[in-house]
């Protein structure tokens, strides 16, 4: 009897444990547990970044996004009208769609629409099924890659500046050029030819390097000694419109933004790389008047600019007299390349019929549209909350308001080669950051809702404390190496670069490169 109590006990406790394993399994009659209970909720789900009813191109990175509703898992399904799908989903409201699915969703929806339905569990176990959200993917592509520049929003100093370059396709990004390369030097305009990264300019300043431009053409890396202001390459990369700017900051008492800038002088200059040429205008460096923000037309026979009567007698006093007052109209000449002679100045955008200032033109690729900026006045539309996105339609004339502009300032934008999405600068997030964000633009010049570069992480922009400006597509990966632009940069010699008679007082050549040269407001003080 002892023997069979001693087995009845073993047995009992094996029993014991398969009963558990099978109820906790799932598999027998103690799975008690009832089918998860689904609630269609009618509203669609609060998240961020916002993805409603944008429009993106068939060649971007998954679109990431934080789910702001409380919960204890997260799922989304995104569909596209073939009737494929891609999920994921956890415990995070941070939601990644995977990248081989997403590429495969946007090549069946191009021309179409994506679904994406959100649904979050509660601690009952209850799933909250959100009404969808509709993303349109155009059949237009956009360019591979975007350049801009990356910077910490101080009043006068920096030491952490870069430009940078994005691959559209994934969230790779990759230096171009850095300023910890040349003595934590600034790293500011730069500019392509006709989207080409093999032909490409970028702005340098140093205390200890001077201020200089970096060129890289034809396979070469070489630094001017001249420091061009606002650049633009004619498309044919055969000359460069740059402005020459006496620009100053200062600042406010009270207001959103207290900082201002203001051009004191500036004139428009064109230079010439295959023979290191630069030539001026009457037209385009008038006396009297402040001429920046060059641009050439699609066939680079026009030269807009934007230019202001100068309203001030003392071009030192900061801020001048009257800076309020200054408007630019937005205006063009026609340009011969083979003799750099330039016609008579043609008003496009008055300042005195708007009451407004009209800055950054730039004309699309297919020479249909003109995208600029209006804000109350001055030169500097980042700094102004009221700086709105215009549209020119060159072919008719007719202009107008962009409806994507909200009520913080949009600055900084171009176009991709194809002439169907723009990259514009925008602080409508919380009005200190700038964020860099897309739309779309159709033959007819419908713009769609724009969208924010998308990063792997969703909540990247909520604690990232950089701004990202100067955005410029680029239809390929810019080749020249950060160590060799950074060498450049160091070049004490440089190639010289004789400026013509100027309306500005302009400073010899060679000048701009003298090591410790100060005055620029973006210097770093001296320590």
């Amino acid at each position: 009897m002892a023997v069979v109590r001693a087995w009845l006990g073993r047995t009992g406790i094996a029993v014991t444990v398969l009963t558990v394993l099978w109820a906790t399994c799932g598999c027998g009659p103690r799975d008690v547990r009832a089918p998860a209970r689904r609630v269609q909720v009618p509203d669609p789900p609060r998240i961020h970044p916002a993805l409603d009813g944008v429009t993106i191109p068939p060649n971007v990175a998954p679109l990431t996004f934080v789910v702001d509703e409380p919960g204890e898992r997260y799922s989304v399904r995104i569909e596209s009208g073939a009737g494929d799908a891609c999920e994921t989903g956890g415990r995070s409201p941070r939601l990644v769609p995977p990248r081989r699915p997403w590429r495969t969703l946007l090549e069946q929806a191009a021309g179409g629409d994506l679904t994406v339905r959100v649904s979050v569990r509660d601690a009952e176990g209850t799933w909250r099924v959100f009404a969808p959200l509709v993303l349109h993917v155009s059949a237009d592509a956009v360019d591979p890659y975007l350049a801009y520049r990356r910077i910490r929003p101080l009043y006068n100093f920096w030491e952490d500046v870069g430009v940078y370059q994005r691959d559209l396709g994934s969230w790779d990004e990759d230096v171009i050029l850095h300023g910890r390369g040349f003595a934590k030097g600034c790293t500011n305009c730069h500019t392509f030819a006709a989207n080409d990264p093999s032909t490409m300019a970028v702005g340098i300043r140093s205390r200890e390097y001077g201020n200089a431009t970096l060129l890289c053409r034809e396979g070469t890396t070489s630094k001017l000694d001249t420091q061009w202001g606002y650049a633009a390459w004619r498309p044919d990369g055969r000359a460069a419109a740059y402005s020459l700017n006496r620009v100053r900051q200062f600042f406010h008492w009270i207001g959103d933004e207290v900082r201002d800038v203001c051009d004191l002088d500036s004139d428009l200059a064109v230079y010439y790389p295959a023979e290191n040429r630069t030539v001026t205008a009457a037209e385009i460096a008038a006396p009297d008047c402040l001429e920046t923000y060059p641009a050439w037309s699609a066939d680079g026979t026009e030269l807009y600019f934007c230019r202001a009567p100068i309203p001030w007698d003392d071009r030192q006093r900061m801020p001048p007299p009257g800076y309020r007052e200054l408007r630019y109209s937005l205006v063009k000449v026609t340009f011969d390349a083979a003799s750099g002679r330039c016609g008579p100045v043609q008003v496009v955008v008055s300042a005195e019929e708007t009451g407004r200032s009209a800055l950054l033109p730039r004309p699309s690729p297919d020479g249909k549209f003109l995208l600029f900026c209006m804000c109350d006045y001055g030169c500097f539309p980042i700094y102004q909350p009221g700086s709105d996105l215009h549209l020119l339609d060159l072919t008719t004339g007719a202009q107008r308001r962009l409806e994507l502009n909200s009520e913080r300032s949009e600055s900084w934008h171009s176009w991709s080669s194809n002439g169907r999405w723009f990259a514009f600068s925008s602080k409508r997030q919380d009005g200190i950051f700038t964020r860099l964000y897309l739309a779309h633009v159709d033959p007819e010049g419908n713009v769609g809702k724009p969208f924010v570069l998308p990063q792997k992480d969703p909540a990247y922009y909520d604690s990232c404390l950089q701004t990202f400006s100067l955005p410029e597509f680029v239809t390929g990966r810019v080749g020249v190496s950060p160590r060799t632009l950074a060498a450049a940069a160091r070049d004490r010699d440089g190639v010289a670069v004789g400026l013509p008679a100027m309306s500005m007082t302009a400073p010899a050549a060679g000048t701009p490169t003298s090591p410790g040269a100060h005055g620029d407001p973006w210097q770093p003080a001296p320590r």
